[in-house]
Formats: structure tokens, C-alpha cells, sequence
């Protein structure tokens, strides 16, 4: 099979630190590849993959500083790979909605996978998008309600190469909390957690430019280089060593989280995670089993206590089972499979172009 897969360009594929999309679709740009089918991946040019690489900007936008507005780039970026649909069998869509808006202009089927939530901003993409997409979980699904089923194809979790984490049963009695310094991500409400349970917290993550006021008003203040510490962004080879040393992740998430990677990357390392039961946290966590599924912060310094009764080996053994890179090939592969015999990817097609000028803007007030 020919294969396109489209990337984001604001990170690196693969990441070197934190980029969750990127990740996944350089495991299955790899994966895919070496499972035998010609696959081109559209990326970054500093990207790496065991397919072909194709690039518009040769950098990620992240780490190119003399770029203000990146809208250009992007959008030369989708134009580009979308010009080459052709050749292809299938383009997996991995950048959300610009790719989507160009797809009226291509006739190779077209796979959308949501990494994010759609808002009421993109409906009308959404509503005249008529190739494939699917979700990584079954919270972000129920969270799209402006998103109809026509053409849902179903949900593939993301994944992880777990040999590549190390097991680790022997933990040291810091709790971590890796992700987005973020409002979302809850970091206030770990640190909260650590100071009422009198436990040193280990921090790891980027701030944003969006989150930087929220980081020097909320959290910086509370960094104190000993009970609190803050690593700034972790690369693969350092979170690895956090995960695997950490007493417990905490993921006291305040938003609908549609995955979660950070969930299943601790569990591989046999760590045990206690987060806020949002999003796709229950579909990841066993209760009971590989962490605790908790409400508030009450309940989840409660959860520290109870952290002895997990068994490492469990964590791990779960995350095997059922996160690992293979089982998401598979469950792409048997996507493709469906979009490429579904009679809508050739009856269906309908050209947004071919709307008379004044439909296009009367099909639009009932958004606004």
C-alpha cells in the first residue's frame, strides 16, 4: 500500500522532548514501513523516519524563532503534500482541519486522525468533510457532538514502542508530574498534592508562550528547589529515567483529555498513575490495578497512600497488551482497509467548489 502520512509542522517527527502527535506518527510512519508498505511521511525537514521523507519548511515551526506568523508555512506545507495525493492509495491526515478544508481538491481517500477537540470554529469544515476520520478514544468521540458519525470510522488508540521504556520495580519516593505546564494539565493541583502529603514533586514539562503567565503567577513562586523542583522540558532519555524512578505520576487534569500519553509511558515503567477520571483516563487506567481513577484533590492524596497496593509488573503487563506500536498498526491497517472498501470513499465524494458562490455563504449563517 502507498501510503501518505501528513504531520504537523510545529515539532520535529520524531519529537525530541514533548510533541504527543509527533510521536505516534513516527511510530506508525516506522511501523508501517517496516511492515512492508511505501509509506512518505510530509514533516519537517530536520523530521527522521524509516520511509521517505518529503519537506516544505526545513525546520519545525517551534524551533524556527525568526518566524511570527506561521499560518504560511502550514498552509504551503498542506498544499504541497496534497498535491502529491495522487500517487497515493491513501492520505492519513495527522494536522487537523487545514487538510481536511484542502480535501475537496484530491480523489485519493483521505483518513483524519483527531489528536485535539473540534470547536464550533471548524464546523463547517466538519460539515463538508466528506473522507474518513477517527478518534484515539471513546471520551473524545462523546466530547464531539457537533461532529455527525457519517464516515466515523472508528477509534485506534495511540501507542507506544514499549521495550523501549525501562521496568523498573525498585522506586524512589518522588511524585512527578510530566506534561504541559498548563492550567489544563492541573500542574497548581500537583503541587498542592505534594505539599499536603509533605512529598518532594518532581516537574518536568515546556511552557508555552500562552501558559508562560499562568507558570510565573501560579507555579514559579512555588518552586523551591527542594520539596518543589522544576526540570524544565524533559528530552526521551531523561522522562524515561523519571518515569521509571518515580514513586507515582499525577495527572490532576482539568480538561477532557483525549488521550493522555504520559498516562501509558509511566505504566510501562511499571509507575503507577493517579489522575483526575477525565477524558480518556478511565479507558487508560485500571483502577485499582495500574493507579487510581480520583475526583478531586482530596481523594487523590488519598491515592498516594494507597500507591504500595499497585504491582509494577501489572502496570507494565497492561500497557503491553494494550498499548503497544504493533496493536496500532494493526488497528490503522485494518482502517485503511475499511476506507479504501467503503463505497463512500467513490460515491460520496462531494466538491464544496461546485456550490454556487452565494450557497457557500447562506450554508454558513446558521454557524454564526
Amino acid at each position: 500500500m502507498k501510503i501518505l502520512l501528513l504531520a504537523p509542522l510545529w515539532e520535529t517527527v520524531p519529537p525530541p522532548a514533548y510533541g504527543g502527535t509527533e510521536a505516534v506518527v513516527s511510530l506508525l510512519s516506522d511501523g508501517l514501513t517496516l511492515a512492508g508498505h511505501d509509506v512518505t511521511l510530509f514533516a519537517s525537514g530536520d523530521s527522521t523516519t524509516k520511509g521517505n521523507l518529503e519537506w516544505v519548511q526545513h525546520r519545525s515551526l517551534r524551533t524556527a524563532y525568526d518566524i511570527t506568523d506561521p499560518s504560511p508555512y502550514e498552509w504551503l506545507h498542506s498544499a504541497i503534500a496534497l498535491s502529491q495525493a495522487k500517487g497515493f492509495d491513501i492520505v492519513h491526515n495527522h494536522s487537523g482541519e487545514l487538510a481536511m478544508a484542502m480535501s475537496h481538491l484530491i480523489k485519493t481517500p483521505m483518513l483524519t486522525t483527531i489528536h485535539g477537540h473540534v470547536t464550533p470554529n471548524t464546523k463547517i469544515i466538519w460539515d463538508h468533510y466528506d473522507w474518513f476520520y477517527n478518534t484515539i478514544s471513546y471520551s473524545q468521540r462523546k466530547s464531539m457532538p457537533i461532529v455527525s458519525n457519517r464516515n466515523f470510522i472508528g477509534v485506534v488508540y495511540n501507542a507506544i514502542k514499549v521495550e523501549t521504556f525501562p521496568y523498573c520495580e525498585k522506586k524512589d519516593d518522588y511524585l512527578l508530574f510530566l506534561a504541559r505546564i498548563s492550567p489544563e494539565k492541573g500542574t497548581h493541583h500537583a503541587i498542592e498534592v505534594a505539599k499536603r502529603l509533605g512529598k518532594k514533586l518532581v516537574m518536568a514539562g515546556k511552557v508555552d508562550r500562552v501558559d508562560k503567565e499562568y507558570f510565573d503567577k501560579d507555579i514559579k513562586p512555588k518552586i523551591d528547589g527542594k520539596q518543589i523542583q522544576f526540570l524544565g522540558e524533559a528530552d526521551s532519555e531523561q522522562k524515561r529515567a523519571l518515569y521509571a524512578g518515580a514513586y507515582c505520576l499525577l495527572m490532576p487534569i482539568t480538561w477532557e483529555e483525549p488521550f493522555g500519553l504520559t498516562m501509558i509511558e509511566a505504566m510501562a515503567c511499571g509507575t503507577p498513575v493517579i489522575a483526575f477520571s477525565r477524558g480518556a483516563a478511565p479507558e487508560l487506567i485500571i483502577h485499582g490495578k495500574t493507579g487510581y481513577l480520583v475526583s478531586n484533590i482530596d481523594e487523590m492524596v488519598k491515592a498516594v497512600y494507597l500507591v504500595d497496593q499497585i504491582e509494577p509488573h501489572y502496570c507494565r503487563e497492561h500497557v503491553e497488551r494494550n498499548f503497544d506500536n504493533p496493536r496500532m498498526i494493526k488497528g490503522y491497517l485494518d482502517a485503511y482497509e475499511r476506507v479504501l472498501n467503503s463505497s463512500a470513499a467513490i460515491t460520496k465524494r462531494y466538491h464544496i467548489f461546485k456550490m454556487p458562490v452565494h450557497e457557500v455563504f447562506q450554508s454558513t449563517q446558521s454557524y454564526k
